[in-house]
């Protein structure tokens, strides 16, 4: 059985192994050993409330096999993105250049630099290993995120977004940097790829030209790596798509990916999951729902059976109650699977 559960330091070592089974890049999880020990402290003290500023609270969750205790996967939130800084994108918007003498009228899209999601909660740091892939184990990693959202609303935004992986070419290089990026910075992807890992993503904007750039100007092949998701994405984007969420009209600066938003009460699993009081017993039939405690810094989500029941108390089954860390009169929050 696995459980979703906040990451401490003591995950550093598995949280690391994960950096070499995942198909794509994940930025904000930096390989830097002594940048990922500071995030996981951050984390932690987010759980704990014990961070100063609210805003600058991130989340990171891990999953763990119960009896083996090896880290699977992980996943995290960003409160508010930015952290007291802008948080950056590329606007897609489109200038229509028409000349009625001529009979000319074309339309053009143009990207132009963003900082309207500044604020928003953000989706970050999916990694999972690759034979849990297409398991239910998959949606728990991502989902437990927002079980966590629903429990603590006013820590987050009205709305949630999460930048989706660019798509990227044979030798490992985004087309989208080499076009755009790399004109003004001079260094290849990889070394901006760490950068970005370690530092953030404000330095690079802060460096890039602040004027309207032609779509059209860029290579073929930017211009086809544009709002694309790398191939091994395609199941995170399905989840999120159930969950509510919706392509923008903003893409990333640094590899033009996608950049998926929703309303974030309107996140399913946050819309459909209810509070009751549990009444722990060997449940026989019962169906299985995604469950979670009511604890922060203790927070334990997984799958199991349970049967609901008129009012306020449900029966849930004594071995997910006991990884759950809750016993009979506690609350615990469900949603479907």
């Amino acid at each position: 059985m696995y459980i979703v559960r906040p990451a401490n330091i003591m995950d550093l070592p598995g949280i690391e192994r994960l950096h070499t089974s995942y198909e794509v890049r994940v930025t904000t999880l930096p390989s830097d050993r002594d940048k990922l020990s500071e995030l996981l402290h951050t984390s932690t003290q987010s759980f704990q409330g014990d961070i100063e500023n609210t805003q600058d609270a991130t989340l990171i969750f891990v999953l763990e096999h119960i009896e083996t205790g090896e880290i699977a996967g992980v996943s995290g939130i960003d409160a508010y993105a930015g952290s007291g800084y802008p948080f950056f994108n590329y606007r897609i918007e489109e200038l229509v250049h028409a000349s009625h003498h001529l009979g000319i009228h074309t339309a053009t899209s143009i990207l132009y630099l963003s900082h309207e999601l500044t604020g928003s909660t953000v989706l970050r740091s999916f990694a999972i290993r690759p034979d849990l892939r297409g398991t239910p184990y998959f949606a728990l990693l991502s989902r437990a995120r927002f079980m966590y959202m629903a429990q603590n609303p006013d820590d987050f935004s009205d709305r949630t977004v999460t930048e989706i992986q660019g798509l990227l070419d044979d030798k490992g290089d985004s087309p989208f940097w080499n076009s755009i990026g790399r004109n003004f910075f001079d260094i290849d992807f990889a070394t901006a790829d760490y950068y970005v890992g370690v530092k953030s993503k404000t330095f690079i904007a802060e460096l890039m030209p602040q004027h309207p750039i032609y779509v059209t100007l860029l290579s073929e092949e930017a211009q086809q790596a544009m709002n694309k998701a790398h191939p091994a994405t395609e199941a995170t984007c399905q989840l999120l798509f159930k969950e509510g969420f919706e392509r923008s009209r903003y893409v990333d600066i640094f590899d033009g990916g996608p950049v998926l938003t929703s309303t974030s009460k309107n996140i399913h699993t946050i819309a459909s999951s209810k509070l009751k009081e549990i009444t722990t017993s060997k449940l026989v039939g019962g169906l299985k729902y995604l469950i979670s405690n009511n604890q922060n810094g203790d927070f334990r989500c997984g799958i199991g059976k349970l049967v609901d029941g008129i009012g306020d108390h449900i029966r849930l089954d004594d071995s997910v109650a006991t990884q759950l860390q809750v016993s009979n009169g506690d609350l615990i929050r469900y949603s479907p699977l």
